[in-house]
């Protein structure tokens, strides 16, 4: 007999049930007839068959397959195909049947593309305010590396209404959760958006059980605070599967609450977190509660 690794137990808090009924299928459904990639599948996320019986869905444009190896992540890695001509409206067509108030547009890493990918971006969104004008727009896109200065200017200008973007966990453990990226270059991308357009909202998020100490996480939110990031999203690190990297703990309830206290106290306009939390769990009703607090620290500030 092989031996096969021992896979930590979740707790009760982190269960959820499997995705099933009608709603979900037709998302599914609409999904695979326009040749839509989704985060929410391809990143297994614990959250789909909630997001997706209500019809919300995380698209995820530029192919399935990233040129990256994140040690978190179960997205594919690999030599990516040519990018679809045709997704900008496959994706706008996918938010006029789905009704949606909010999209949130992800994609894989493509630094195999001059620009990182940042054009089907634009194009993405460009198509969303054709097709669906009312539809706000949410993208969370890659670092764009050593690319990153011409893709913003580029995204920026096509107006988003959230540009997000995950620092994901403290800069002590990116060599070994995200060889490919760099921490400060992540957070200065954050804050060349903000520098562009300052009415863009921004949006990063961390994942917490991977080995991170609680002052780490705290300075990762000073940080963040200072490169005027307006909302933090916090979640628990689920391992994908047994190559991926270990669950070091399993983070409670409790202290969940206990960071977004700190977090909100350090200044944030909206922080999300909790065990299940994820980049665009609630994204649409998360909007709205921003919305309403720039609403509102303008008029004090008036």
């Amino acid at each position: 007999m092989t031996d096969r690794p021992v896979r930590e137990r979740k707790p009760d808090w982190i269960r959820v049930k499997a995705p099933t009924g009608a709603e979900f299928n037709e998302t599914r459904r609409l999904m695979r007839d326009l040749n839509l990639n989704t985060v929410c599948e391809e990143a297994a996320c614990p959250n789909i068959g909630e997001c997706w019986t209500k019809k919300h869905a995380t698209v995820m444009i530029l192919g399935d397959v990233c040129t990256r190896a994140c040690a978190f992540c179960n997205v594919k890695t690999g030599m990516p195909r040519a990018v679809d001509p045709l997704e900008p409206e496959h994706v706008a067509i996918a938010a006029a049947k789905m009704g949606l108030e909010h999209i949130v547009i992800t994609s894989v890493d493509r630094d195999d593309l001059p620009d990182g990918g940042a054009s089907q971006f634009v194009k993405v969104i460009e198509a969303l305010r054709r097709n669906t004008p009312n539809t706000t727009i949410e993208i969370l896109t890659p670092d764009f590396r050593n690319k990153a200065q011409a893709a913003i200017e580029a995204i920026v200008t096509a107006r988003p209404d959230v540009y997000n973007h995950n620092l994901e966990t403290v800069p002590r453990l990116y060599p070994t959760i995200r060889p490919g990226a760099r921490y400060y270059a992540s957070l200065r991308l954050l804050e060349t958006v903000k520098r562009h357009d300052p009415s863009i909202f921004t949006k990063s998020g961390v994942m917490l059980g991977l080995g991170e100490e609680r002052m780490e996480v705290h300075q990762v939110m000073d940080d963040m605070r200072s490169a005027d990031i307006d909302f933090l999203t916090m979640g628990q690190y689920l391992q994908p599967t047994p190559k991926h990297a270990k669950v070091m703990d399993f983070v409670t309830p409790s202290a969940f609450d206990a960071y977004a206290a700190i977090a909100r106290a350090k200044g944030f306009l909206l922080v999300a977190a909790s065990p299940l939390t994820r980049s665009s769990y609630h994204a649409g009703d998360d909007f709205a509660k921003m919305h309403a607090a720039r609403a509102a620290q303008l008029a004090k500030a008036r």
